[in-house]
């Protein structure tokens, strides 16, 4: 690694201020931090000093991800292998058929090696996309302002691809990580300043801009003539009866849905990685659970919401987005509140929001998407008053 920090170092003062490579300096910053920790450290009495910096919290989210990237795959390839068979079809003939076949693999559901290669087929290209495009962007911008690269979007460029559907066109991937880039982060001044979820932003366009690509029976499962709803969608329609999947089906993630969202399991994985290191906050986490369960407890036994009132309370912590959202994207340090007491305030409203939504509200069957967003435009709201209450507390005591 010497050889290499000794060129980077080499190559610094032609992207200096003045020298011809100055407006790409944005990029050089973000290759040599990237591999290296930063070489400027805070020096003033007044600044707390960590090895943390920004670029590593951001790995380390990316890192917590990767059950998740991994069941993406996996299920992606198993819903779409499971579905050729029962249609009596193969992918032969097509590009990813053809790599499969050239890889010597087949299209057997119960083959772990089969549904990983089917499904990074259509999670790769979904992927590059997103990073490739959204990091044009953050360049742009950077360079426009004459600042580094944001770290944010490392964690943006995962978490987008892992909440769309298999079948999602690459043009519309391109749109939306376009929009929640610019509109949702950058005309607010980059990372740090942003008061909406990216990531999040960018998939609401997605939902209100092209319903028929991401919403529907038939988006779920990469195969074609074949049409299923997800639990939730089952639920909206007839209720507990209409469910074909059990409680452990559901928890594990093998079912239909977005293709990093389905599994609790790997959710939960993440979460003990980001509650580990301190990146994720615990708080927002249990009180999002709190939220969902004491509401859905209140409307399934009141009986409140018609066919939809009659899920289980359990059930709705294994279905759709709801461990996925309240793990990866609830805790977003940026659009989350940040008071101690405001954390348990933002994160009860979103769980209930959520099942209002699911519940109330059947043509939204999901609901954690848009009550993080709601949770978001309120964070700043709620720690205001938190801190405005402490401040009262105090001046009370002297």
């Amino acid at each position: 690694m010497k050889p290499l920090r000794r060129f980077l170092d080499s190559i610094h003062p032609h992207f200096t201020k003045g020298r011809k490579l100055e407006k790409f300096y944005p990029a050089y910053e973000a290759i040599d931090t990237f591999l290296y920790s930063p070489g400027e450290v805070t020096k003033g009495a007044s600044h707390v000093r960590d090895g943390l910096d920004l670029k590593r919290m951001m790995i380390t989210v990316v890192a917590a991800l990767g059950p998740c990237i991994i069941m993406a795959m996996v299920n992606t390839g198993y819903q779409a292998n499971r579905a050729l068979a029962k249609l009596g079809q193969s992918a032969d003939g097509t590009w990813r058929g053809d790599m499969i076949a050239a890889l010597g693999l087949g299209h057997d559901a119960s083959n772990l090696l089969d549904n990983f290669a089917l499904g990074s087929l259509y999670f790769i290209p979904v992927f590059l996309v997103c990073n490739i495009v959204g990091g044009t962007w953050e360049a742009i911008f950077a360079t426009i302002r004459r600042h580094e690269i944001n770290e944010g979007f490392l964690v943006t460029g995962m978490l987008f691809p892992l909440t769309l559907p298999p079948t999602i066109p690459l043009w519309q991937v391109a749109i939306g990580i376009s929009f929640g880039v610019v509109i949702g982060k950058e005309v607010f001044g980059g990372t740090g300043r942003n008061f909406l979820n990216p990531a999040l932003t960018a998939r609401a366009f997605l939902y209100f801009a092209y319903p028929a690509q991401i919403t529907g029976d038939a988006i779920w499962t990469a195969a074609d003539g074949f049409s299923g709803a997800t639990p939730l969608g089952q639920v909206a329609e007839g209720g507990m009866a209409a469910v074909t999947e059990q409680w452990s089906d559901l928890f594990l993630g093998t079912v239909q849905g977005s293709m990093g969202e389905t599994s609790t399991l790997a959710c939960l994985i993440g979460a003990a990685v980001l509650i580990a290191t301190g990146v994720g906050s615990w708080k927002i986490m249990l009180s999002v659970a709190i939220g969902a369960l004491g509401f859905s407890s209140l409307l399934h036994f009141a009986e409140i919401g018609g066919v939809a009132s009659e899920m289980n309370p359990l059930y709705h912590l294994v279905v759709g987005g709801f461990a996925f959202g309240a793990v990866f994207m609830a805790t977003d340090p940026v659009s989350a509140a940040m008071t101690n007491t405001g954390k348990w305030v933002y994160g009860i409203l979103i769980g209930i929001m959520t099942i209002l939504i699911r519940v109330l509200n059947p043509a939204f069957p999901e609901g954690i998407m848009l009550a993080i967003l709601f949770g978001n435009v309120f964070a700043p709201v709620i720690d205001h008053y938190v801190i405005k209450a402490n401040l009262k507390r105090r001046l009370a005591r002297t």
